[in-house]
């Protein structure tokens, strides 16, 4: 079975159903670790996909330069 890679839009929602579940006090202190460590991989993810969106756009206004 093929795994769909996460959308940027998805890790976004995520995130914020994290917030949302921690806010509420929805989170016993033993759920608490393993959400903050699935938040650091999501953010990582995040930042690496604007990083490289933020590449292509430059090196497509570049191109355009040309």
């Amino acid at each position: 079975m093929t795994k769909k890679k996460q959308t940027y839009k998805d890790s976004i929602e995520e995130l914020e159903s994290i917030i949302k579940k921690i806010e509420n006090g929805d989170v016993d202190i033993d759920e608490l670790s393993s959400l903050i460590k699935r938040s650091a991989q999501l953010i990582k993810a995040c930042k690496a996909k604007l990083r490289d969106t933020e590449a292509e756009l430059d090196q497509f206004l570049n191109d355009q330069g040309d």
